[in-house]
């Protein structure tokens, strides 16, 4: 069930922003895709941009995840328009939409389990200049510098590896960021602690689209939401409008 009773004030979304977001870095427009025959998106309209963080939200099911998936072309058949930067994506291979900047951090995490965290933060490409070095990674994330080089990935807890998982993208040199889920299944000392990550890289340059369903997480870290229900995008509205929007969200999001 998602929790839309206590969201928080809405300045709390601001973080430590040095700037306002600027133009659209990502443009989706009328993006269709299909699981073989399953067709999973009917038209997916929306935009990010460059240095705020978004996030959709719906109910499981909703076409969320397979819209990240869709971005990043991890979805043979689709079609539409994803233009990243000024570049249509829709024709293009993971491959190459990974080399313009774009990663995606499963919501499976897609560690290595019998991999050790210095293993595991080693094997990512560098796929453009930029990635954050192994001491920034610490920096962000110190728990993971005391489990470096004695815990394979199967003996971190679930904050641990989705620690992990984030630090892995962060070393390939993106600075567009698709987070599924990300605290999903955590205590909420790691939930926090995951939020003042997303505001840190936010307030570091890096573009972030979310898909969670901790509304109360979101409302602390999203400067504007997008509500998916059957493969659409039916709503949207900026964190400053949360509680203009509850009784809806009530709507769309309650069990």
């Amino acid at each position: 069930m998602v929790d839309v009773k206590t969201a928080p004030n809405a300045s709390a979304a601001s973080g430590t922003a040095k700037a306002a977001p600027g133009a659209a870095l990502l443009e989706i427009r009328d993006l269709q895709a299909w699981y073989g025959e399953s067709h999973v998106l009917h038209g997916i309209n929306f935009d990010v941009r460059t240095g705020e963080v978004v996030t959709l939200l719906g109910r499981n099911g909703a076409g969320k995840t397979s819209t990240l998936k869709s971005i990043m072309g991890m979805i043979a058949k689709r079609t539409g328009s994803v233009r990243f930067d000024g570049q249509e994506l829709i024709k293009m291979h993971s491959d190459k939409i990974a080399r313009l900047g774009i990663a995606i951090c499963p919501e499976e995490r897609g560690i290595f389990s019998s991999l050790n965290v210095h293993e595991n933060l080693m094997l990512p490409p560098t796929v453009r200049s930029g990635g954050l070095s192994v001491e920034q990674i610490f920096d962000l994330f110190p728990n993971l510098k005391e489990r470096l080089s004695s815990s394979q990935g199967t003996k971190l807890s679930g904050g641990e590896q989705q620690m992990l998982a984030i630090a892995r993208i962060l070393r390939t040199g993106a600075r567009f960021l698709m987070l599924d889920e990300p605290t999903e299944g955590l205590a909420p000392v790691i939930i926090q602690q995951i939020g003042r990550t997303i505001q840190r890289l936010k307030s570091e340059g890096f573009t972030i689209l979310l898909v969670e369903q901790n509304f109360r997480f979101a409302s602390t870290v999203a400067d504007r939401f997008f509500i998916v229900e059957h493969g659409k995008v039916i709503d949207g509205f900026a964190n400053s409008e949360l509680q203009a929007n509850m009784e809806k969200l009530h709507t769309y999001l309650g069990v």
